[in-house]
């Protein structure tokens, strides 16, 4: 069962890079990233971590690669893992050709801190050579000397001119295999230069609020500033900046798109907040459904209502409902038409078995 959302956004048309096998802008799907907080040195455990955060349902992975080391250790990692790896680069011009020549998809860089043009024509032939696309990462807290002295401090008109400086060394190359983020730890900075930079390039964007904190104020940062521009259409590819394990940043990250409309993948739960009226524990319950259907990746909607004020309402627009009822009777709801009663004791029971059948006959 699908339900017309009331708004359907209208993304801005950008240019369609590869990062991968990731298609970035145009109509393609929204992506989400992570990054992984290993030394990636140790390839066993960046391994593992990234291949967690593919099985949370993320598209693309970003590794840290400070030093030679690392960037020899990303050839043995990209043979065990899924998703495209985007290699982090500061400063060092060979740490990203070595990047680039060791597997990497992409490489996340300011070319204008790169160096000398010698090197960074060094890096773009590099990338060239290897179908690497890069990213120009500008970021309110490592803006250029010049251009903090110009504005005095990080405003969306420094971010957006570090921007179009950084584009221009591309271009200049014959290089536009590119994407572009300008973030920073503030919300409104980060809104501004957003919707300043699209409206005068049409490179796919690559969304973030960088530094954003702990899981519960990270997240509610990140939903307002990135719901913000998605639902202007603005947005190719996102990241959840977290003090947290990189597995999160997914969740929240596909939990925003859900919520607009803009991914369908899993279990989307519509549940209340409980109250007096319940006749069955709902936090508890959802908190249960929620961990025992995260294998879940075919697009279902769920309800799980405590009560019939609201509960029958709620169940006719999702593919399955539980409405609380007296004395321990539920109803389950099937492709929002009732189906039979079930006792609170089974609900769980009952509810993982529905939605894993209607996964089964979805895939089909």
């Amino acid at each position: 069962m699908s339900v017309r959302p009331f708004r359907d956004i209208k993304r801005r048309k950008t240019k369609v890079i590869n990062v991968g096998k990731v298609k970035i802008g145009g109509d393609n799907p929204i992506s989400v990233q992570s990054m992984t907080n290993t030394l990636t040195t140790d390839v066993k455990a960046t391994i593992n971590q990234i291949n967690d955060i593919a099985e949370e349902g993320a598209d693309i992975v970003r590794v840290s690669c400070p030093d030679e080391n690392s960037t020899l250790a990303l050839r043995e990692i990209i043979k065990h893992v899924s998703i495209p790896v985007v290699a982090d680069i500061h400063f060092h011009y060979k740490r990203a050709i070595e990047a680039a020549e060791n597997g990497a998809s992409c490489l996340r860089i300011n070319p204008g801190n790169i160096g000398d043009e010698k090197k960074i024509h060094e890096v773009l032939k590099a990338a060239k050579n290897n179908d690497c696309s890069i990213r120009i990462g500008v970021n309110a807290g490592s803006l250029e000397k010049d251009i903090l002295e110009e504005f005095k401090e990080p405003c969306p008109e420094a971010l957006v001119k570090s921007a179009i400086r950084n584009i221009k060394i591309l271009e200049d190359k014959d290089f536009f295999n590119f994407k572009i983020s300008v973030k920073s730890s503030d919300v409104f900075l980060s809104i501004a230069a957003y919707r300043q930079l699209s409206k005068v390039i049409d490179y796919p964007l690559h969304l973030g609020i960088t530094e954003a904190g702990t899981f519960v104020s990270g997240s509610i940062k990140s939903s307002i500033g990135l719901g913000s521009l998605l639902m202007d259409g603005i947005g190719d590819t996102i990241r959840i900046s977290l003090s947290d394990n990189p597995t999160q940043e997914v969740k929240i990250g596909n939990e925003i798109l859900k919520s607009l409309n803009l991914r369908n993948r899993g279990v989307k739960i519509i549940s209340c907040p409980s109250c007096a009226r319940q006749a069955f524990q709902v936090i508890d319950t959802v908190k249960i459904l929620e961990e025992k259907l995260a294998h879940i990746k075919t697009p279902i909607t769920l309800s799980i209502i405590g009560c019939v004020v609201n509960g029958p309402g709620e169940a006719s627009m999702t593919d399955i409902g539980i409405t609380g009822g007296g004395k321990g009777n539920n109803m389950l709801y099937l492709s929002g038409v009732q189906n039979e009663k079930v006792l609170t004791d089974d609900i769980i029971n009952k509810v993982v078995s529905e939605v894993e059948k209607r996964a089964s006959e979805l895939e089909k």
